[in-house]
């Protein structure tokens, strides 16, 4: 272990070396970052997911620095290059960008004009012009005319030289730092329309005269108009004052007034404009888009983290539906394992005898296969479909619940469904996927690629491998946080858990198709390839419910399974007693159990498992049900105060399905009635929430909603309607009678169960008044 890299990452982290120390020998020596983070907190000092996690980054990033060093060492040795001076420089470097500015003059370089220079015989007079001493210039570059190796005059001498001064400036490394820090510090990013690009790229359009601070653009912005420069239709350029560019710069390189000082001045200036700027525009670009990367998959991981850790529904016998129109509605049945039992389809939107035919299915499926909770996508013909299921009058103890069906296709076409559905259609298995991503969301979602769910910032834009880095990480995080029942489990899902992997995961599934069940943790063992070094890292994460021991179904790991032991027999009892009754557990006390690798932290996690064994860390699920009649945007109005779930968060507000196949924004500034910096501090991801319309845009498909606690105080003011607390139904902008308000309704509301509703209250104001 490079002790130099742990005092590094000590300093940085605000961390003892001690800590970051232990765990950079625990990640050396295999271990995971959940493993770690939960089962090693002695070693660790208690650090947490995140914590390990970022000293296990900068280990691989300073490892990175490394091998970049010596590979600079070794083609310095090779060309002869290397002095003592600059490999202390080489070896001094604490950073990439450092390290490459040193070597940048020494990088082997295309044909330049400086390199034409030189072959010309050109440097020395370069080297005298850039001394500034007081010298007869002209004299000087005479002595450099040589028509053979074609300098034909002084001043061609004099350019030549210039040429070769503009390189070193370009190159020298801390007219570099000082540039960078003036180009973040004061650079503007400004972007534009190309010419003739102004119809095609419209949706670009709030950036074709665009200026802010590069240091201070937001992240999706920065993405946006990177993103408009890529399918053509935006130029960028970042830039600095040009003139307090050039003063940082002849303050670094003029030492005088003299006429060799006015040619390095016209040297420094060909350099900034013609080397150094465009050099320096693109270090600050990628800076630029390293943030708002980091930014982006700050915000994907976060919301993806609310995504899966969703609250489930649990083992219930389901009826799921993919809703459609031309193809019909998609229908299968599931036990409460999830086990696909019957599939069929209903066509309930095209006729009444359709909607006879769907309604006695649907009635019979809920009868014959006890089924407890409906679930239906979220997508088209969702709402028709969630309208036809509530009007059957189904039992009231079954559950109708609108579903994010974001994904489903995705896993519908994969390997994954192919392998367990062979012969059942590509639109049945979205189904599957629909119903079971009801009961639990985790176990479901870790079978697509989190980048098909929808929970993103411009993630097709950033950084691919750190994206998968990331999201490789909160998936594992997620899984392993609430524990995977090893009898019930996917292969997918148990690919995520410590220590295992796709292929370790595929011999459990193939060993408990084999074998059965199995009753144990220690069976785990037998698995062909499952080595200690993987049981260890695994077993605390996998749970086995009404296994031989009970501790199996706990997150207490089995190296821990003797302390638990000595614990009941200290006290006189047996185990299972132990875990049920907390007057029992009282009775311990933990100091006793002290050693010098089991502290109080492990003692305090078991005394938690005993008394809530296998728990989970999820909320409790609570359903979610759209306002009826308001089943598309064009239902929609300003003024309305709808419920709804949010989607999605992203730097610049929350998006929220308030169940129009069109999510709204609630911009950031409408989150709240206070300043609100930071919008998943306000809202998460799979939250309900009341939600106020304040435009609707319908040739933009745009809806902006707002969550301030005045909006509906403001429009209700405006109203000379009442509406009763909670209520969802219309609220006009202005006052205006009855028949004012029915004329502002476009004609494409007639037949509208909402319209309808609207005009029997309007009917009863009437008459109330």
């Amino acid at each position: 272990m490079n002790e130099l890299h742990v005092l590094i990452i000590a300093k940085e982290l605000n961390l003892k070396q001690s800590q970051v120390m232990s765990a950079a020998v625990l990640i050396e020596e295999g271990a995971t970052v959940p493993f770690i983070s939960r089962y090693r907190k002695e070693a660790t000092g208690s650090l947490d997911e995140v914590a390990v996690a970022e000293i296990r980054d900068r280990l691989e990033q300073l490892m990175e620095l490394d091998k970049r060093r010596e590979a600079i060492i070794k083609s310095l040795e090779e060309r002869g290059l290397l002095t003592d001076d600059l490999k202390r420089k080489i070896k001094g470097a604490d950073s990439l960008t450092v390290l490459e500015d040193i070597y940048l003059p020494f990088r082997p370089k295309r044909r330049t004009r400086a390199t034409i220079a030189r072959e010309k015989g050109l440097e020395p007079l370069a080297l005298k012009v850039y001394e500034q001493v007081e010298m007869d210039i002209e004299a000087e570059a005479s002595a450099f005319i040589d028509a053979e190796k074609g300098v034909a005059s002084a001043e061609e001498a004099l350019a030549g030289a210039r040429d070769i001064i503009a390189e070193w400036v370009s190159e020298d490394q801390r007219a570099r730092e000082k540039m960078r820090d003036l180009y973040w510090a004061k650079g503007a990013m400004r972007s534009k329309v190309i010419t003739g690009k102004e119809e095609e790229g419209m949706k670009y359009k709030d950036y074709y005269e665009w200026e802010e601070p590069v240091s201070r653009a937001p992240s999706h912005r920065v993405l946006a108009i990177r993103r408009g420069e890529s399918e053509g239709f935006l130029i960028l350029r970042i830039t600095p004052p040009e003139e307090e560019a050039l003063s940082l710069l002849e303050s670094l390189f003029l030492k005088g007034s003299s006429l060799s000082s006015e040619q390095v001045k016209i040297a420094v200036h060909d350099s900034y404009k013609r080397l150094l700027s465009s050099s320096i525009e693109a270090e600050t670009r990628l800076a630029a888009k390293k943030r708002a990367d980091e930014e982006a998959i700050r915000v994907f991981v976060e919301n993806l983290r609310q995504l899966l850790l969703a609250p489930p529904l649990g083992g219930k016998n389901i009826l799921a539906i993919d809703p459609g129109f031309r193809t019909g509605c998609k229908v299968v049945c599931l036990d409460r394992q999830g086990k696909l039992l019957h599939n069929d389809t209903i066509n309930p939107h095209f006729s009444d005898k359709g909607v006879v035919e769907s309604a006695g299915k649907i009635r019979d499926f809920c009868k014959r296969f006890g089924i407890e909770a409906i679930a239906i996508g979220n997508g088209t013909a969702g709402r028709e479909t969630e309208t036809f299921i509530r009007n059957l009058g189904l039992p009231g103890e079954i559950s109708v619940v609108m579903v994010n069906e974001s994904g489903a296709s995705i896993y519908s076409a994969s390997e994954a469904a192919r392998e367990e559905f062979s012969d059942i259609d590509i639109t049945v298995r979205g189904s599957v996927s629909i119903g079971r991503r009801l009961m639990d969301p985790l176990a479901e979602l870790v079978k697509i690629d989190p980048k098909s769910i929808g929970v993103g910032q411009y993630q097709h834009d950033v950084d691919q491998s750190a994206l998968k880095k990331s999201l490789d990480d909160v998936v594992a995080s997620c899984v392993n946080g609430v524990g995977v029942e090893v009898n019930t489990a996917s292969k997918q899902l148990l690919t995520y858990v410590s220590g295992l992997g796709p292929q370790l995961a595929k011999g459990i599934v193939e060993y408990r198709n084999e074998h059965g069940p199995f009753r144990s943790r220690e069976d785990l063992r037998k698995v062909p390839r499952l080595g200690p070094k993987a049981f260890e890292q695994s077993a605390g994460f996998l749970r086995i419910r009404d296994g031989e021991n009970p501790l199996d179904g706990s997150a207490v790991h089995p190296e821990s399974y003797h302390i638990v032991d000595t614990m009941a027999k200290d006290i006189g009892c047996f185990l299972p007693d132990l875990m049920k009754n907390e007057e029992l557990r009282k009775k311990i006390n933990l100091a006793h159990y002290v050693t010098k690798t089991v502290g109080m932290p492990t003692l305090n996690d078991i005394m938690s498992e005993l008394a809530k064994p296998g728990r989970d860390p999820r909320e409790k699920f609570e359903s979610v049900q759209f306002t009826e009649g308001v089943g598309k945007i064009e239902d929609v109005m300003a003024g309305m105060k709808l419920p709804g779930i949010v989607t999605n968060i992203t730097a610049f507000g929350a998006f929220v399905d308030i169940g129009v196949h069109q999510d709204g924004l609630v911009h950031v500034s409408e989150l709240s009635d206070k300043f609100v910096r930071n919008p998943a501090d306000v809202v998460k991801v799979y939250q309900k929430v009341m939600v106020t319309v304040l435009e609707v845009d319908i040739k933009r498909r745009r809806i902006s909603l707002s969550l301030k606690s005045g909006c509906a105080e403001e429009r209700k003011t405006e109203s000379t309607e009442t509406q009763k607390p909670g209520s969802s139904e219309l609220r006009p902008q202005k006052a205006g009678t009855k028949r004012d308000m029915e004329k502002k309704l476009p004609s494409r509301f007639a037949g509208n169960p909402f319209y309808e509703a609207f005009r029997k209250r309007m009917n009863g104001s009437d008459r109330n008044e």
